[in-house]
Protein backbone atom coordinates (compact mmCIF):
# COMPACT_ATOMS: atom_id res chain seq x y z
CA UNK A 1 0.00 0.00 0.00
CA UNK A 2 1.23 3.46 -0.92
CA UNK A 3 2.40 5.64 2.03
CA UNK A 4 0.27 8.54 0.75
CA UNK A 5 -2.84 6.34 0.95
CA UNK A 6 -1.94 5.31 4.50
CA UNK A 7 -1.55 8.96 5.55
CA UNK A 8 -4.87 9.76 3.87
CA UNK A 9 -6.65 6.98 5.77
CA UNK A 10 -5.10 8.12 9.07
CA UNK A 11 -6.22 11.72 8.42
CA UNK A 12 -9.76 10.60 7.65
CA UNK A 13 -9.87 8.49 10.81
CA UNK A 14 -8.44 11.30 12.96
CA UNK A 15 -10.85 13.85 11.48
CA UNK A 16 -13.82 11.57 12.07
CA UNK A 17 -12.78 10.97 15.68
CA UNK A 18 -12.33 14.71 16.14
CA UNK A 19 -15.83 15.38 14.86
CA UNK A 20 -17.43 12.60 16.92
CA UNK A 21 -15.73 13.31 20.26
CA UNK A 22 -14.99 17.03 19.91
CA UNK A 23 -11.95 16.81 22.15
CA UNK A 24 -10.15 14.78 24.77
CA UNK A 25 -9.08 15.18 28.37
CA UNK A 26 -6.08 14.06 30.37
CA UNK A 27 -4.89 14.28 33.97
CA UNK A 28 -1.77 16.29 34.77
CA UNK A 29 -0.04 15.89 38.13
CA UNK A 30 1.77 18.95 39.49
CA UNK A 31 3.62 19.63 42.70
CA UNK A 32 1.68 22.15 44.76
CA UNK A 33 3.83 22.45 47.90
CA UNK A 34 7.23 21.07 48.79
CA UNK A 35 8.30 21.46 52.42
CA UNK A 36 11.56 19.62 52.97
CA UNK A 37 10.95 15.90 52.53
CA UNK A 38 7.15 16.37 52.42
CA UNK A 39 5.66 16.98 48.99
CA UNK A 40 2.02 17.60 48.10
CA UNK A 41 0.87 17.01 44.57
CA UNK A 42 -2.30 18.06 42.82
CA UNK A 43 -3.97 16.26 39.94
CA UNK A 44 -5.52 18.62 37.43
CA UNK A 45 -7.86 17.52 34.67
CA UNK A 46 -7.05 19.30 31.42
CA UNK A 47 -9.39 19.34 28.42
CA UNK A 48 -8.34 19.91 24.82
CA UNK A 49 -11.15 20.86 22.46
CA UNK A 50 -10.75 20.05 18.77
CA UNK A 51 -12.33 22.72 16.56
CA UNK A 52 -14.96 21.65 14.04
CA UNK A 53 -12.97 23.13 11.16
CA UNK A 54 -9.90 21.02 12.11
CA UNK A 55 -11.88 17.77 11.88
CA UNK A 56 -13.39 18.74 8.55
CA UNK A 57 -10.00 19.87 7.21
CA UNK A 58 -8.43 16.53 8.21
CA UNK A 59 -11.17 14.58 6.44
CA UNK A 60 -10.91 16.71 3.29
CA UNK A 61 -7.11 16.43 3.33
CA UNK A 62 -7.34 12.66 3.69
CA UNK A 63 -9.75 12.38 0.78
CA UNK A 64 -7.45 14.53 -1.35
CA UNK A 65 -4.46 12.37 -0.45
CA UNK A 66 -6.40 9.21 -1.31
CA UNK A 67 -7.30 10.74 -4.68
CA UNK A 68 -3.70 11.76 -5.37
CA UNK A 69 -2.36 8.41 -4.17
CA UNK A 70 -4.65 6.53 -6.53
CA UNK A 71 -3.63 8.58 -9.60
CA UNK A 72 0.13 8.11 -9.18
CA UNK A 73 0.22 5.01 -11.39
Amino acid sequence: MNPIKIIGIVLIAAGTLGLVYGGFSYTKETTAVKLGPVEFSVKEKETVNIPLWAGIAAIVGGVVLLGVGGKSR
